[in-house]
């Protein structure tokens, strides 16, 4: 069952990941974040000439036409289609009232979603619903429909440039990354821009105990644990700085999530992208899998 919500007035260059000692910049991160690092080793990921799809996937654990959309998404577990594919799976909060309350869900993600679809002069947000760089594509099921958007999009050159360095650090037990990305828009006009970061989990599931999929075991991969953005471009350029707790997804959840926070494994990753802030279209995307 697709679960609709009507609008309220009140509404790659491939990633590379060395094993570097790099002192200056080590040293610099410690300065930044008081936090000392766990290991020496450094990812780094710049995004490709051409544009590429951000792929975002709008989804509930209550909704039972939600899994094969799901399984859709994990082909690109670990990463899509070189310098095609950003894939994201981001969990909607308004089906929790409805008998499972999804851990993954967050209210943030309903309000993206409904963002997209009113700047694009739609109405209603639904579950599956899939954006292709801002765009819904209703027909995303259709391989050919869906290629055929994919390409439209990495045939134009990027408007923007975008960069990501991640670190592990070490905070005690816990498991935690330095994100540094950097957003450069190409061409500086009257658009306003945004910059976006998100962090996402591989190799999650859950035990449905109600609703809609109650006795089902949902897999899920690219789900989008923690959103941080809006940050505007000022005169072309942004930098998202922070330093993401692994461990406290499952605490934010509120429940065990039975998983290894570690960050080995291609288990977590970042995703950071430049958005035109009117329309909604995304113009430049990269992609990072955790440092092993």
């Amino acid at each position: 069952m697709q679960m609709l919500s009507t609008r309220s007035s009140t509404s790659r260059e491939p990633a590379r990941c060395a094993h570097v000692v790099r002192a200056f910049v080590l040293t610099l991160a410690l300065a930044t974040s008081g936090v000392a690092q766990a290991a020496t080793a450094m990812c780094t990921a710049r995004s490709p000439a051409h544009r590429v799809a951000l792929v975002e996937l709008y989804s509930s654990e209550g909704c039972n036409s939600c899994p094969p959309a799901d399984r859709w998404l994990s082909q690109w577990k670990g990463g899509g289609v070189p310098e095609s594919v950003v894939p994201l799976a981001l969990h909607v909060d308004y089906w929790n009232s409805l008998g499972w309350t999804d851990r993954f869900s967050q209210h943030r993600f309903t309000e993206r979603q409904q963002s997209l679809t009113d700047r694009a002069g739609g109405h209603t947000i639904y579950t599956p619903e899939v954006f292709v760089s801002g765009r819904e594509l209703r027909s995303w099921s259709q391989r050919s429909s869906f290629e055929s958007r994919v390409q439209d999009v990495t045939a134009s050159p990027a408007q923007a440039d975008v960069a990501i360095a991640l670190a592990p650090l070490a905070t005690g037990a816990a498991a935690a990354l330095d994100v540094d990305a950097t957003f450069t828009a190409r061409a500086t006009g009257n658009d306003r821009l945004n910059a976006y970061v998100a962090v996402y989990e591989n190799n999650l599931s859950s035990q449905v105990r109600a609703g809609e999929n109650s006795g089902a075991t949902l897999h899920h991969e690219r789900v989008v644990r923690q959103w941080i953005g809006p940050v505007p471009l000022v005169a072309g350029h942004a930098r998202i700085h922070q330093d993401v707790a692994l461990s406290a997804f499952d605490r934010d959840a509120g429940t065990d999530a039975g998983t290894n926070t570690s960050t080995s494994g291609n288990k977590f990753g970042v995703v950071a992208f430049v958005e035109n802030a009117a329309t909604g279209d995304v113009l430049q995307v990269a992609d990072l899998g955790a440092c092993h």
